[in-house]
């Protein structure tokens, strides 16, 4: 996997159009602030968010900055680029993007301006039902792709569900899944695998609950939309002490031993134990 050279545990949501919120964002703990210019945005402040957005990617900043474009079917996301790539993004998330086609039309819209230094995608990838279907049926792997995220809100709308979770806040099977196949699919084309926000901002049970089932099942990072999140998705996707020390004890005993088999607590080891060791340590 080719990682991004910023960290990329949590990545947070911020308005394009407030400004107080842009310049609150650049000093907050996150480990990427996302600029958005879509759903955080109403339509008669679309050029409102796109111009304090320009402005705010040119002041100092601790944390990695990308911008989330409108979709390419509303015809805004070039001039989107076009306002903001001087800034020097380091990404752009796409949202509703339906597969590798989408990637690379926002791709070419990037690579058009020439920039010093080429942004990444992160491609949100469930937000219709087509996009979800082709999560199995298609390579999604793109040179600019470093990561696939997933939502639910936006296939809800799509699927006309009533709700995408259960009474008592899981998400229901066909969420569930989406969410799966985003996984799968980030694995498949070698790149990071973000979790969806986690949208009742005051539930902090339910976020812990949320950003560690996102860590059992091998997500780098989730998204947050209220910097009262961060701290959470930090602490619970960062791998604990009794996991790096397992790590460390499984790289030890399988270096060590030639067959490439070793034994730790009546376990047995083989390749696939290294491999996550190493993921563990990384991810440290």
């Amino acid at each position: 996997m080719t990682l991004p050279t910023h960290a990329y545990r949590s990545w947070m949501f911020v308005p394009g159009d407030d400004s107080k919120k842009l310049c609150k964002a650049l000093a907050s703990e996150a480990d990427v602030v996302i600029f958005d210019l879509e759903d955080a945005v109403t339509p008669d402040r679309k050029d409102v968010a796109r111009s304090l957005t320009s402005a705010t990617l040119h002041k100092p900043a601790r944390p990695a900055r990308y911008v989330r474009v409108n979709d390419l079917s509303t015809g805004r996301t070039a001039e989107d680029v076009a306002e903001t790539i001087r800034g020097g993004p380091d990404g752009y998330v796409l949202p509703k993007c339906e597969g590798p086609q989408d990637i690379e039309a926002l791709a070419t819209m990037i690579r058009s301006h020439e920039p010093e230094h080429l942004p990444g995608i992160l491609a949100i990838c469930t937000e219709t039902v087509r996009a979800v279907r082709n999560l199995m049926r298609l390579d999604w792997a793109h040179p600019m792709l470093v990561g696939l995220t997933w939502g639910g809100e936006d296939l809800q709308a799509d699927l006309g569900a009533r709700s995408n979770r259960t009474v008592d806040g899981r998400y229901l099977s066909a969420f569930a899944m989406a969410r799966d196949l985003a996984l799968i699919a980030a694995r498949d084309a070698d790149v990071l695998a973000i979790d969806a926000v986690y949208t009742d901002f005051r539930n902090e049970p339910g976020l812990v609950e949320e950003a560690r089932l996102a860590k059992r099942l091998g997500f780098d990072g989730k998204m947050a939309i209220h910097p009262a999140q961060v701290d959470h998705i930090q602490t619970n996707l960062a791998p604990g002490q009794a996991e790096k020390d397992w790590a460390a004890k499984v790289i030890q005993l399988l270096e060590a031993n030639k067959s490439g088999v070793a034994q730790l607590d009546g376990q047995i080891l083989d390749q696939p134990h290294l491999k996550l060791a190493k993921k563990i340590l990384g991810a440290a």
